[in-house]
């Protein structure tokens, strides 16, 4: 049996390296086309207006889906269908850009690929935090993370050498090549993995297949532990971090406004791959050290961190008259992405009962993706109304105030998941 358990923790470990190189695959073809649709929303008779509605919408859509895939990550403890299906619509609707020549067909295509995003992302982070020790999930989260980014340099990249070749469109058709390669990866190297309370311990593994046999845990045991997840209710600390993470969320518009900013300033439009290269450069060798240093230290502490490097950022962006300070201080918006992303995942995982992992991650993703979907929205208007260092800022300002919401975060209870 000890054997059986070994061999099962072994397989989930590797599942981190499974879902790090889904993450890397999939992100190179994302970021090929990402960095260059401001300049194609441009060349087919968009705006920052048009930008702010697609952007805002597809995120949103994406919320929706992480919410459901949450409740379902929760009753189910197959997970794999979900994960490899939103990986799959998500790298078969991207090539289609190409076909494009109207905002509204862009629209349509971002909708899909974000709601796809969405199916999978809630249920692949319950997969991580199931396949590590507690002491380790914010480490997992920062690798993955670090892998993803790694992705987003390459894509930017890519979609360089591409550009001078084949044009934009060429970029959207060449994305396909990494997310085929993504889909392969997601089939054949993800493993099921499932938590549990009981006999086994708080958050124990619990196997699937030949290993669940072998430990003789019945299926049924199985169900009816899910089925209990939805009696339990988020505790009281849970609602406090996900009200500043959501208030921050208020001024965190689509970075697509960082890149329109810099072509404002006189940046050509070939050169917006390498402004995503800089900053995931910075990104990719940042969020694994600090996934791991919040295994270590307060999470709380280190994305409040993050959030004022934010307000620095946006602030600089506000006030920069150069392109030179606009390639600086992407780099440094690197580090508030690797204080952030990893680390608040992890919060929210350490807040909850491991029943209940995939709601709190779902309603986490939903408020903050709702209210992405309003500051990328409000964005657009401010810039079209006052001009562009008004959204500036004002994204700054609001994560000020959030980052004190986290600091002040420790004098909440954190009462106890309780049965309902």
């Amino acid at each position: 049996m000890l054997e059986a358990a070994s061999g099962a923790r072994q397989g989930n470990s590797r599942n981190i390296r499974a879902f790090g190189a889904t993450s890397f695959l999939n992100d190179t073809a994302s970021e090929m086309a990402y960095w260059v649709l401001p300049a194609f929303l441009t060349s087919i008779g968009a705006g920052p207006a048009q930008l702010g509605v697609i952007e805002g919408i597809a995120e949103s859509v994406a919320s929706f889906a992480k919410l459901f895939s949450g409740y379902l990550a929760d009753r189910f403890p197959r997970r794999k269908p979900l994960v490899v299906s939103g990986y799959f619509v998500a790298n078969a609707v991207k090539p289609l850009l190409a076909l494009t020549t109207a905002w509204w067909q862009v629209l349509g295509i971002r909708f899909a690929d974000r709601f796809s995003k969405g199916i999978r992302g809630t249920a692949r982070d319950v997969m991580v935090a199931e396949s590590v020790d507690k002491s380790r999930i914010g480490s997992a989260y920062g690798l993955i993370q670090a892998m993803d980014s790694a992705g987003a340099i390459a894509g930017p990249l890519a979609a360089l050498w591409l550009l001078s070749r084949y044009g934009l469109r060429g970029i959207f058709w060449a994305a396909a090549v990494p997310g085929f390669l993504c889909v392969m990866v997601a089939l054949l190297g993800i493993h099921e993995t499932h938590r549990r309370p009981g006999k086994h311990g708080a958050g124990s593994l619990v196997p699937h297949g030949d290993d669940a046999d072998r430990l003789d845990t019945p299926a049924l045991e199985v169900e009816e532990e899910n089925a209990s997840a939805h009696d339990q209710h988020l505790p009281g600390v849970f609602y406090f971090v996900l009200g500043a993470a959501t208030l921050f969320s208020l001024g965190n518009s689509s970075d697509m406004f960082l890149v329109l900013r810099a072509q404002g300033l006189g940046m050509p439009a070939t050169h917006a791959p390498l402004l995503g290269l800089v900053f995931n450069i910075m990104y990719t060798v940042l969020a694994w050290p600090a996934g791991r240093l919040s295994d270590r230290f307060s999470r709380r502490i280190i994305a409040a961190a993050g959030y004022l490097v934010f307000a620095i950022v946006y602030v600089v962006f506000a006030v920069a008259r150069s392109t030179l300070a606009i390639w600086i201080t992407m780099a440094f918006y690197g580090l508030f992405y690797a204080l952030t992303n990893p680390v608040l995942k992890a919060l929210v995982v350490e807040k909850v009962a491991p029943e209940v992992r995939g709601r709190a991650l779902g309603v986490y993703f939903f408020a903050t993706s709702v209210a992405t979907l309003l500051a990328s929205v409000i964005a657009g208007e401010l810039w079209r109304q006052f001009g562009a260092p008004v959204p500036f800022f004002l994204s700054a300002g609001i994560a000020v105030v959030a980052a004190g919401l986290l600091l002040v975060s420790r004098s909440v209870k954190p009462t106890e998941a309780r049965s309902g």
